[in-house]
């Protein structure tokens, strides 16, 4: 089921309508995420395949993660692992997920919760379903985000932030066709005197929000201008930007420059999708250069090479007493290195 519900739709705020001069951004791609499998093999979709890192930028990588319908003892997650130069954001939309660092954060989410997770200059962590859901079984389905820090703030102390579900600010389009989650960023309300803002606090201005869009139903939504505009189809079919591109499970659409962006639930859907998911990202260019492989993402070749130097030499962290002393390993489930 998709994390965006609520009981009354009235007592929502409504996200405005557009203004007589608004500039609907037009779709400039659509591209369609391969599968894969991450960590101790759980699969994923690859959401970023394929498109420019510089219309990604600030983002640079995202997989979504299921769904799926685990059986008894099938659900999977990652052994220890190392990060730098980035943050890490995983939103659970249904299931269950840990999460443990080597500076102390961590906690475990499931049904519209996000952690949101800055490696900064170095962190070792671990992600992995709970002993109940794997004993059990179940659905499973989520998403990770990675957004790239500046230069400036590569080297930053690690931070961990849990946010609830019920901390997320809930809108809705003017007509209720759409129910919307602010997770990071800002919208502004129907008579532009108030701006809701997500509870997550990052270091690269951004917005994250998720869209429930009904069969049928239009929702123009209000997007600051000097951000880049991304919408991922989660579930559903349905069409986006002015254009009318159609898009379904699995797409990314990169959409060009403007001020709203317009997604459209297709009137028919299929039985098990009775409407169409999307995540909306958007945020400032960085326009830095970016050297990456496995776990980091660094400014060049060398400070790539120097984040796996000072991992193999202990100076990214320590695996807590109570996790035992099972050795770390980097993993590389990004493109070897871009510029």
């Amino acid at each position: 089921m998709p994390a965006v519900t609520v009981d009354d739709t009235t007592a929502l705020p409504r996200v405005p309508l557009p203004e007589p001069r608004t500039v609907r951004r037009r779709t400039r791609s659509v591209t369609t995420a391969p599968s894969g499998y991450e960590g101790e093999g759980f699969p994923v979709r690859r959401a970023f395949a394929g498109v420019d890192l510089r219309d990604l930028d600030p983002f640079i990588h995202m997989d979504q993660m299921g769904e799926v319908e685990y059986a008894p003892g099938e659900p999977k997650g990652t052994s220890w692992h190392p990060h730098r130069g980035f943050e890490t954001v995983t939103y659970i939309i249904d299931g269950t997920f840990e999460h443990a660092d080597s500076h102390g954060g961590g906690g475990t989410i499931t049904d519209g919760d996000t952690q949101w997770m800055t490696a900064g200059g170095g962190v070792l962590h671990i992600e992995r379903p709970p002993e109940q859901l794997v004993l059990s079984g179940g659905l499973f389905h989520g998403l990770q985000l990675w957004v790239n820090l500046p230069r400036a703030q590569k080297w930053v102390e690690p931070r961990y932030q849990d946010l609830r579900a019920r901390e997320s600010v809930l809108l809705a389009s003017p007509d209720a066709g759409a129910l919307l989650r602010v997770i990071a960023g800002e919208i502004a309300d129907a008579g532009r005197s108030v701006v809701h803002r997500g509870p997550g606090s990052t270091y690269t201005p951004m917005a994250m929000v998720h869209a429930t869009v009904s069969p049928g139903a239009t929702l123009d939504l209000p997007w600051r201008p000097d951000f880049n505009a991304l919408v991922y189809v989660l579930s559903g079919a349905g069409s986006v930007g002015i254009d009318g591109a159609p898009v379904r499970t699995g797409q990314l659409a990169v959409l060009g420059p403007g001020d709203t962006v317009t997604i459209r639930g297709a009137v028919h859907q299929e039985s098990r999708t009775p409407a169409l998911d999307v995540v909306v990202l958007g945020g400032a260019p960085i326009r830095e250069p970016i050297a990456m492989a496995g776990p980091f993402v660094m400014n060049s070749r060398q400070e790539v090479l120097d984040a796996f130097e000072d991992f193999q030499k202990g100076r990214l962290g320590a695996i807590p007493a109570a996790y035992g002393r099972r050795e770390p390993v980097p993993h590389a489930h990004v493109r070897g290195e871009a510029r």
